[in-house]
């Protein structure tokens, strides 16, 4: 059976989104089976589990790609129930997915800006002003840790590692409260995982709600306050940093231990 997962101990007690006993079915198959999972602002929240534990489809789930068969959403207190990823994105939950959603050809402004890009001038005169786009970007990526050589350089030249800092200093830009990194250091060198875990904390530590999605033990560890593990489309339970380590998370992840009371 599902857990809640508990609040955590502090003065804001109230997470921006819950998700409370959250079941996907696709026909025969269940694919989320009462699954709660809540995050509170200014908290990283790590959901682990490896290949078909049911983490994508939580998280698209709770961006509103798709619609719980049972349960209930709450954000910021009120229950919603999102018909789609852009309800989702204008409620303030942004979702970085591994292919970023970047066009490579297309500079760093013009990827950052996509689709809402600042104006000047009026009526048919109306047109980007890219000046301004330009200055927001590169103050706003250098805000996350990178330094441009110019905004307007082209986004394929970056690295994996700084194009996940691009995709999460666009999402905070534009005012997300929950963020959804699904496997943000799949498939990345030392350096640029570090760069991108530097990411995290500063987006953290802007009040933002992360919740990181990944099946790298060291990697979550490595950021996160809260742990919560799935596992055939259940969860064996959720931690906190001061009652976790390395061997429990890997454990549990391997469907090996049900969610116990760790010695101190």
């Amino acid at each position: 059976m599902a857990e809640t997962s508990p609040k955590l101990d502090t003065d804001n007690a109230n997470p921006i989104i819950h998700m409370d006993n959250i079941e996907k079915h696709f026909g025969n198959v269940i694919a989320l089976a009462g699954v709660s999972f809540d995050v509170m602002a200014g908290e990283c929240h790590c959901l682990l589990g490896d290949n078909g534990a049911g983490k994508s489809t939580f998280i698209k789930t709770m961006s509103g790609v798709h619609k719980p068969t049972r349960g209930k959403i709450f954000f910021q207190g009120e229950e919603l129930n999102f018909n789609s990823p852009r309800e989702s994105m204008e409620a303030g939950i942004a979702t970085v997915y591994q292919d970023l959603a970047m066009i490579p050809l297309m500079s760093v402004t013009r990827n950052f800006f996509m689709g809402r890009e600042p104006t000047k001038g009026r009526g048919l005169f109306t047109r980007f002003d890219i000046a301004r786009a330009d200055e927001i970007c590169f103050e706003e990526v250098r805000k996350m840790g990178i330094n441009l050589r110019h905004p307007d350089q082209a986004v394929g030249t970056l690295s994996g590692g700084e194009r996940q800092t691009v995709a999460i200093a666009r999402a905070v830009y534009f005012g997300a409260k929950i963020l959804i990194l699904d496997e943000p250091t799949s498939a990345l060198g030392v350096r640029q995982t570090a760069n991108v875990l530097n990411t995290v904390r500063r987006a953290r530590d802007q009040g933002v709600g992360i919740v990181f999605i990944t099946h790298n033990v060291r990697h979550a560890l490595a950021v996160g306050d809260r742990f919560t593990v799935l596992n055939r489309g259940e969860t064996l339970g959720t931690l906190t940093k001061e009652t976790v380590n390395h061997d429990i998370l890997q454990d549990m992840m391997a469907g090996g231990q049900e969610l116990a009371s760790p010695s101190s």
